[in-house]
């Protein structure tokens, strides 16, 4: 009872302060073929050279080609910054904060899906506090200082990390994954090109989907933090996501499902950006961190099993979602079950298990410590959960990935 009474105080004290935190988004360009008009942008910026942060499987796919050929015609110097895990670790940072150092960049542009934009974000982070290490910057408002011009280019539909103030990074000897909350890593400009998403294979196209949809959800779910930009794009982008997810997935080549995809995951971004996330994200969390669980694939898993959880607590909401989709009830509650019941049947459709079998039971109280620090007291989830709760969730997906044969 005190712990819920200290969250529920401390969730009040942020819903006043986040008045003065100078929440913005990004400034955007879109359309198929926009990123070849980065280049300019930049240059108009003052901007000669830039630490272009992308991974290795981008580069060999030949994915950021039009960029760069883009930015030689431009003369707009660059150096290419690769070396990053899928889940991006504190190491990768310190890497890229030499990088960047070493060549006299002048400002960032993140390439890639959230593990490329999340490690470009911790890059400007220690360029802002060069004597800090990641983990003294991970929380809430560890930054605080301006960083340098930072353009962030998404090649994927989901992690709407170009409209976020979060950088999930994983601690490489622990594996601990923890965020750096603050709006100041917040990237000023983002481009929004569906081309660079029409080669994503069908699972990266479902798990980031679902992933922008667990964004929405928890956000619109949450309630606290919310004014009515965050509600509005949360309903919009789970609109968009009803309509347009499995017709990217089924087509690949569609560029209107990938453009409106790019924007629910655009619109999701914002909306937790205040909102913030809930238990889904604190639980995949540490999956990914512990046993290399793809972070879309843990939100595509878990997001049902959390909703389904909270019960009568979040009835209301998810029949407001249902309504913006067209999903049918007789009343809040059968509208509710069947908007959870339309995530289990998109799963099914796109091959994403059921749960995990992959969860030891010597890692069970880690996992619910790692995840009751990351949400409690920060996130106005639905319910304040307890030891038992986190523990019912872990059975719950275990049970579900042992039945299905599926593991992680």
């Amino acid at each position: 009872m005190a712990n819920k009474l200290y969250c529920r105080t401390f969730q009040a004290g942020m819903k006043i302060g986040n008045y003065f935190l100078g929440y913005r988004t990004p400034e955007y360009i879109e359309g198929p073929g926009s990123v070849r008009k980065l280049p300019e942008m930049i240059r108009r910026r003052g901007v000669y050279k830039v630490l272009l942060v992308t991974d290795q499987s981008l580069l060999k796919l030949g994915l950021p080609d039009g960029l760069i050929k883009a930015m030689d015609e431009a003369r707009l110097e660059y150096v290419i910054f690769a070396d990053i895990q899928p889940n991006p670790t504190d190491e990768n940072v310190e890497e890229g904060y030499r990088v960047y150092k070493e060549n006299y960049c002048q400002g960032i542009v993140a390439f890639g899906g959230g593990s490329p934009i999340d490690c470009a974000k911790g890059i400007a982070a220690k360029n802002a506090h060069p004597k800090k290490t990641v983990s003294q910057m991970q929380g809430i408002l560890k930054v605080h200082k301006r960083i340098v011009p930072f353009w962030a280019v998404p090649t994927t539909a989901g992690t709407g990390s170009e409209t976020t103030l979060a950088a999930v990074i994983t601690e490489a000897k622990t594996h601990h994954k923890a965020s750096i909350n603050d709006p100041s890593i917040l990237p000023r400009y983002a481009v929004l090109d569906p081309e660079l998403t029409v080669g994503l294979p069908k699972k990266i196209t479902a798990t980031t989907g679902l992933d922008a949809l667990c964004h929405a959800v928890e956000a619109y779910t949450n309630r606290t933090y919310n004014t009515r930009e965050e509600n509005e794009r949360a309903l919009e982008a789970v609109r968009l996501i009803h309509d347009y997810l499995y017709k990217a997935y089924e087509d690949g080549s569609d560029l209107e499902a990938r453009e409106k995809m790019q924007l629910a995951a655009f619109h999701a971004g914002r909306a937790f950006t205040r909102g913030c996330v809930g238990y889904v994200h604190a639980v995949g969390h540490t999956l990914g961190g512990l046993y290399g669980v793809p972070h879309g694939l843990a939100m595509a898993v878990i997001l049902p099993h959390v909703m389904r959880q909270f019960g009568p607590a979040v009835y209301d909401r998810l029949a407001d979602l249902a309504d913006v989709c067209g999903i049918k009830g007789a009343d809040r509650k059968e509208k509710a079950e069947a908007f959870i019941a339309w995530i289990d049947e998109m799963k099914r459709k796109m091959d994403i298990p059921e749960g995990f079998d992959c969860i030891r039971d010597e890692d069970i109280d880690q996992i619910i410590k790692w995840a009751d620090k990351e949400a409690n007291p920060l996130y106005p989830v639905p319910v304040i959960w307890q030891y038992e709760d986190f523990r019912k969730l872990i059975e719950t997906l275990r049970t579900a990935g042992k039945e299905a044969g599926q593991p992680a």
